[in-house]
C-alpha cells in the first residue's frame, strides 16, 4: 500500500534537511551585490545632477556645471556662464585637448564666432563682451566607448591672448 520514497542515486533523505543557506547563494556574495546596487542607486557611479562650481576673479564670475561622474556611452551636458565684471575685447573659452579626448561634442550653443586649436587647447571666441553682460555656453556631448577610467584637463577663460582664469576639470568614467 504505502510505497517508500526512492531518491536518485547519491541523494539521501538527509540532503532535504540540510542548512537553509546551503540551498542558496553564499551570503557574502548576496551582501556584496546588494551593497554594489545600493551604491549605484545612491549615484556613486553617475546619474546625478552635475555639481555647480562658482569661480570669482577680478574680471568675471564663472559658473560651471560640468559632469564629474558618467557612465561609458552616456550623453551629457556642460554649461559655463561667464558674467563679465569688466570689458573683454575678445572673450574666449579654452578647453584642454586632454579633457576632450574620447568625447564626442555634438553641439555648442551659442556657436562661437571663431574656433581654433591653440597650444594644446580648443579655443572658442565669443568676441567683445561689456562689463555687466553675460554669456552662457551649453555644450552637449557623449562619452566614446574607448574611454576608460576618465580624463583630466582644464578650462581657461581668456581675453584675447591673456588667460583670466584656469579651472581644473576631472571626469570619472564608469563602465
Amino acid at each position: 500500500m504505502g510505497r517508500a520514497l526512492s531518491f536518485p542515486e547519491g541523494v539521501r533523505e538527509s540532503h532535504l534537511r540540510g542548512k537553509s543557506w546551503h540551498r542558496f547563494a553564499n551570503p557574502a556574495a548576496v551582501t556584496g551585490i546588494g551593497l554594489f546596487l545600493a551604491a549605484a542607486l545612491a549615484g556613486a557611479f553617475g546619474g546625478q545632477p552635475h555639481p555647480t562650481r562658482i569661480i570669482e576673479t577680478p574680471s568675471a564670475r564663472i559658473t560651471l556645471q560640468f559632469p564629474e561622474r558618467l557612465r561609458n556611452g552616456e550623453f551629457f551636458e556642460m554649461r559655463a556662464k561667464i558674467e563679465a565684471k569688466r570689458d573683454f575685447a575678445d572673450m574666449g573659452i579654452a578647453l584642454s585637448s586632454s579633457y576632450w579626448r574620447d568625447l564626442t561634442i555634438n553641439t555648442m550653443i551659442p556657436a562661437p564666432g571663431e574656433e581654433k586649436a591653440d597650444d594644446g587647447d580648443y579655443l572658442f571666441s565669443y568676441g567683445e563682451i561689456k562689463a555687466g553682460d553675460s554669456v552662457t555656453v551649453k555644450i552637449d556631448g557623449q562619452i566614446n566607448p574607448p574611454m576608460f577610467a576618465g580624463t583630466k584637463g582644464w578650462m581657461k577663460l581668456k581675453d584675447a591672448e591673456r588667460t583670466v582664469a584656469r579651472i581644473p576639470l576631472e571626469l570619472k568614467v564608469f563602465p
